[in-house]
């Protein structure tokens, strides 16, 4: 009789596990949700704006910009004046933009281990570029609206970047994007850089700001010949390396407190006078244009220029005087300053002598026989 001797079963063998996915695909799943959310803040900004909705800044990267700037301690603005000049707001975008990438990418990497966390901190992130927006001067509800939506944008981006946890859904997930994300990456990251692209081309096209400059332009000034300025023969030198006697409009010296220069539709234009005045005054486009304007030949000069530097020059502004202004308004007794405030929250101080005495303040709204150009004041500086 013959015997046999038990055998084992056969060892299943194991089905292999996808294996993981390298580090950097965190990294730049963070950064492309990330370039989403603001290329859609951007646009959805400009169209607010240009739809005359928007009350402040709403755009994200400008706003955040914004607010670093007016909590800059005054030692760290004058290093960034003396390291990038003229560029140091530009230098400042480029830094903000930087790091927020930076951010972004490593919360894509903890988006990568653990989700939820990760879509927090994103969120955490929308929360703060929210809060920015806010603090801008002028800032209406609905200005929160295109940050909100950009990162409800890329929220939705990460959370569908997070990876598959099993084989069977491994290979269900082929050519998704799960595990080849190369195609998610492409299409993410056009999106965002068009709507970036197309944000920032709105916010500097045909709006209706540039419509009621290009009117102003039309529209004749006349000035009394009395109150003209006559630059005389010889007066510019015409050295090279010499700044010229009157200097053009697009070569003016710009040192601005704005991430984005306002742009301000003469319809909606308004100057008031209120405080310590027995009158409060407040006064629109077409009263100013009313008032009997002259011209003055006057020196501007930053606080920050040095001896024999570029950030001075003359031009010839064309204006209402201040003193009349004031006037209307009768400055109370004990009044001794004027503060100045601009749309974008700017403000100057200057002793009320100074605007009523014989130096000529004007109320400035043209620059050399144009209008302001945008980047100095239009309509009125």
């Amino acid at each position: 009789m013959t015997t046999t001797s038990p055998t084992s079963s056969p060892t299943r063998s194991e089905e292999p596990r996808p294996a993981a996915p390298p580090w950097w695909h965190g990294f730049v799943d963070g950064l492309v949700a990330g370039l989403l959310t603001v290329g859609l803040a951007t646009l959805f900004a400009a169209v607010l704006v240009a739809t005359g909705r928007g009350g402040g800044q709403p755009a994200p990267i400008a706003a955040v910009s914004g607010a670093f700037i007016d909590r800059t301690p005054a030692w760290l603005k004058d290093v960034a004046i003396a390291t990038f000049g003229t560029n140091d707001k530009r230098a400042l975008l480029i830094g903000t933009v930087v790091v927020l990438g930076l951010v972004c990418g490593l919360v894509g990497m903890l988006a990568r281990r653990r989700l939820t966390p990760g879509l927090l901190l994103f969120a955490l992130l929308g929360v703060v570029g929210t809060g920015a927006v806010l603090t801008r001067p002028g800032a209406a509800p609905l200005d929160i609206v295109p940050t909100v939506l950009g990162v409800a944008a890329g929220l939705w981006f990460l959370s569908h970047s997070h990876p598959v946890t099993s084989a069977t859904s491994a290979t269900s997930a082929t050519g998704t994007g799960a595990t080849n994300p190369a195609r998610r990456w492409l299409v993410g990251a056009a999106v965002g850089g068009t709507a970036a692209y197309l944000g920032g081309f709105l916010g500097k096209g045909s709006t209706a700001a540039t419509a009621s400059r290009e009117a102003v332009a039309k529209t004749p000034v006349t000035v009394p010949t009395a109150d003209t300025v006559t630059i005389p023969a010889g007066a510019d030198l015409k050295i090279p390396g010499l700044t010229p006697f009157v200097v053009p409009n697009d070569d003016f010296y710009r040192i601005d407190t704005a991430i984005v220069v306002p742009r301000v539709d003469t319809a909606e234009w308004s100057l008031k006078v209120t405080g310590m005045v027995d009158r409060e005054i407040e006064i629109d486009w077409a009263t100013l244009q009313s008032k009997p304007m002259q011209e003055a030949l006057v020196t501007l000069m930053c606080v920050s220029n040095e001896v024999g530097g570029d950030l001075t020059g003359n031009a010839v502004w064309t204006g209402w005087p201040v003193r009349e202004l004031l006037a209307m308004a009768g400055p109370k007794p004990g009044a001794d300053m004027v503060l100045s405030r601009s749309v974008d929250g700017f403000t100057a101080g200057t002793p009320l002598e100074a605007l009523t005495d014989d130096r000529n303040a004007l109320i400035a709204t043209r620059m050399n026989g144009e209008p302001l150009p945008f980047e100095h004041g239009f309509p009125a500086r």
